[in-house]
């Protein structure tokens, strides 16, 4: 259950409430007995994931990335054309793969 801050607008009496989503929000003061208590809008609570497991290659098994490592032979292949990683690119404006010369 999340905590909520409440501040009232006419003592500005500030506390937090520690409350259900589905409750409905107070509008009481308990310190001045006035309805013109407000909930605030806060930062909300952050999610700290912590510990392995959190990244795609966190949950590969030892016996994969043996695996793997031996089928590509050991290390990644460097890239060539200035690292560019899509060949297709490369290829001449009018979608012909004809070299100068051929027909």
């Amino acid at each position: 259950m999340p905590t909520y801050d409440y501040v009232c607008d006419a003592c500005e009496h500030e506390f937090e409430l520690f409350q259900s989503i589905k409750e409905r929000v107070k509008r009481k003061c308990p310190e001045c007995g006035r309805m013109k208590l407000r909930r605030l809008i806060g930062p909300g609570a952050a999610i700290v994931f912590k510990g392995s497991g959190f990244y795609k290659t966190d949950y590969r098994s030892e016996a994969y990335k043996k695996a793997a490592a031996a089928e590509s032979g050991g290390s990644k292949p460097k890239e060539k054309d200035g690292g560019s990683k899509n060949a297709a690119a490369k290829k001449p404006a009018g979608g012909s793969t004809a070299k100068a010369g051929e027909v």
